[in-house]
């Protein structure tokens, strides 16, 4: 008898008619359940959650390409079989993978990855246990993706590389029914003796920049000293007021301590005038 097969390239699985034996054994199932009804009604009858779908085998080929649920189903009993199907996110932690950059330093990286299952006759037929191939398949994309960046992309470029993995993880795992929702990078962990080398060198990069700018406001310093040395030559009185200022200053701060500044031609004067009276006066002897 000819057989009519329609595949779905999509799924990757072919479904085919009841030949004369399935049709047979089908009918004698029926048979059975109405034999025996209502007995076999509570058996036959499965209730399928909200986030479950249910993928039915009937004489080993699954029924159809797309799962049934929510609700009521009907087994048939003797020739049907059905596996339940998660369809909720599931959480996926990848345990701490030691890993070597691309510039020869030895690190520990771990992560998360969120992912549902959207076609739950693929999650069934395609793979064996479609959990644990995705968690070893995370881990493997998660190592060679970091093996292939340096360590100031890892530190720096978190999001870059998650989302690299992700489109990795999403590609492959679209033949089992698998798409991957999110995956982030938990913790990077790196030896403390690197960890105390690029804390010096970081200090040391503060250090140089903390030089830098201090001799560049030394500098600055230095040109508003000369333009106001500029201006209070060209205006004395500019001089006075800067004192007077000056001496607010101090005696608001210090009340006990008050500057006189006196300027040098004054003391030049005074030790001018003592000098000629003493040669001024007679020697007695």
């Amino acid at each position: 008898q000819p057989q009519k097969a329609s595949s779905s390239p999509f799924l990757g699985i072919s479904s085919k008619r009841l030949g004369i034996c399935g049709w047979i054994l089908f009918l004698l199932s029926f048979l059975l359940m109405i034999i025996t009804f209502p007995v076999s009604i509570w058996m036959c009858l499965k209730i399928i959650k909200e986030y479950e779908r249910a993928v039915v085998f009937r004489l080993g080929r699954i029924q159809a390409d797309k799962a049934k649920g929510p609700g009521l189903i009907l087994v048939l009993p003797c020739i049907d079989v059905f596996v339940k199907v998660d369809l909720r996110t599931i959480t996926c932690n990848i345990p701490p993978q030691e890993i070597l950059t691309r510039d020869s330093v030895t690190t520990q990286v771990d992560g998360v990855v969120y992912y549902r299952i959207h076609s739950a006759v693929s999650a069934v037929a395609n793979v064996n246990d479609v959990h644990q191939a995705t968690f070893l398949l995370a881990q493997t994309t998660l190592r060679n993706v970091l093996g292939t960046q340096t360590l100031s992309q890892i530190l720096a470029g978190r999001e870059e590389i998650a989302h690299s993995i992700q489109t990795l993880l999403d590609d492959a795992t679209e033949l089992w029914g698998i798409r991957v929702a999110r995956v982030e990078i938990k913790d990077v962990r790196i030896p403390v003796q690197l960890q105390r080398s690029m804390a010096a060198e970081a200090e040391a990069t503060r250090e140089a920049r903390a030089r830098v700018l201090a001799a560049e406001g030394e500098m600055n310093a230095s040109k508003s000293l000369k333009s106001a040395s500029m201006v209070l030559a060209e205006s004395p009185i500019a001089l006075q007021l800067r004192y007077l200022q000056t001496l607010t200053t101090v005696a608001t701060e210090k009340n006990s301590t008050i500057v006189f500044p006196l300027p040098m031609n004054i003391l030049e004067g005074i030790g001018g005038v003592s000098y000629d009276n003493h040669k001024k006066v007679p020697n007695r002897d």
